[in-house]
């Protein structure tokens, strides 16, 4: 079960930034900083993106050659040991692919999620019947053993939207058209749709659909993403936001400001687009009712 903790996913993403900006400040490429540490461009890049756990020892080689003072340095290696901490979905590693497990600590850390999807109910929301039948077409191979557990780390996620205290708020809006898809077929598509209503109705949940009659808008150029904003601590600072866009093979990390910028003005054209809250509720309910038929 959850434990309502973001693991070793921020300490991970702020170490990253800190051993990024210490390289850059001693004016260092990727390419010679990894050659002078005897790493590879890839593993350097997966630790300046905060997509793996460090040891103290690599942190005080790096800052050695990056000329960072020694008080940096002990500090640096510090936050070493915390991006070992182990958060609750590691249990599902068997079936959780690696570039998803850093979306999955930054999901459980977030505040508040702007999420667009398509073709697809976001995962959030999804019944446990809807996420297998999607789990089954996006890996084919994969064993109903593996589809379980796959369903059931989905269904442990979406406990974030249900916690006593510092749920976060998703801000949802879905393209007609996934009303429309019927995946797995009218009795599981009938349930899923009555679920979309049940969950609208937290305070937490704000839910739109963006009819087609709204003819043209900025998804349909963008796709679907997510902008995850994440809460101050004690001292007043927050993670940066950050943009994910899932995909086939994996998932695309988005935070340099002008990105993020541009994605959340695209969420605003997107929700400003969409029918309100009751509105879109009532659609759903009347897809659900063709389902029913």
């Amino acid at each position: 079960m959850p434990e309502g903790t973001a693991g070793s996913t921020v300490p991970r993403r702020q170490l990253g930034r800190y051993l990024r900006d210490l390289r850059n400040r001693a004016g260092m490429t990727v390419r010679g900083s990894a050659k002078a540490l005897e790493w590879s461009e890839p593993k350097l890049w997966r630790i300046e993106t905060g997509q793996v756990s460090m040891r103290s020892l690599d942190v005080r080689n790096m800052c050695e050659i990056y000329g960072a003072p020694a008080e940096l340095t002990e500090a640096l290696m510090g936050l070493a040991k915390e991006t070992k901490s182990r958060g609750w979905w590691h249990a599902y590693g068997d079936v959780l692919p690696e570039w998803f497990d850093l979306f999955v600590g930054l999901e459980e850390a977030a505040s508040d999620l702007a999420w667009y999807e398509n073709e697809l109910v976001p995962g959030l929301l999804q019944t446990e019947r809807y996420a297998a039948e999607i789990t089954r077409i996006h890996v084919p191979d994969l064993s109903e053993e593996q589809v379980d557990q796959r369903v059931r780390l989905r269904a442990d996620r979406q406990r974030i939207l249900h916690r006593p205290a510092g749920a976060p708020t998703l801000h949802a809006v879905l393209n007609e058209g996934v009303l429309h898809r019927a995946v797995g077929g009218t009795a599981v598509m009938a349930e899923q749709l009555a679920h979309l209503v049940y969950v609208s109705e937290q305070a937490n949940v704000l839910l739109r659909v963006v009819p087609f009659a709204a003819g043209a808008h900025q998804g349909v150029i963008s796709g679907p993403f997510i902008v995850l904003r994440f809460p101050e601590d004690a001292r007043g600072n927050a993670e940066p936001p950050t943009v994910y866009k899932d995909g086939f093979t994996g998932g695309l990390y988005l935070d340099k400001a002008t990105e993020v910028n541009r994605y959340t003005a695209a969420f605003q054209g997107i929700w400003d687009s969409a029918a309100d809250e009751k509105a879109s509720q009532r659609l759903i309910a009347e897809a659900a009712r063709g389902y029913e038929d």
